[in-house]
């Protein structure tokens, strides 16, 4: 799934991708264009909080582009009982 958010401002970025992973099933890729240079910190900080994986994060031009692989059920179990 593509999520093009080019020309949203923080805290924009963030909050629809946490809305659009959140949607997904288990496994399932997104890839989210933006161009706002705050979103190099906050989705990778985002994609931790969620125990998804950030597969790829690239730069170029203006364009950020985050790769972000939904986890699966019993990665983001095992990532929650190793935080307790």
């Amino acid at each position: 799934m593509l999520l093009d958010l080019r020309g949203l401002q923080c805290p924009l970025p963030a909050l629809r991708t946490r809305k659009a992973l959140r949607k997904l099933a288990p496994g399932d890729l997104l890839v989210v264009e933006c161009t706002d240079p705050l979103a190099a910190i906050d989705i990778p900080h985002l994609v931790n909080q969620m125990n998804d994986a950030l597969e790829r994060q690239e730069a170029a031009n203006g364009l950020l582009t985050f790769h972000i692989r939904r986890s699966l059920p019993d990665q983001a179990q095992a990532t929650m009982s190793k935080q307790s």
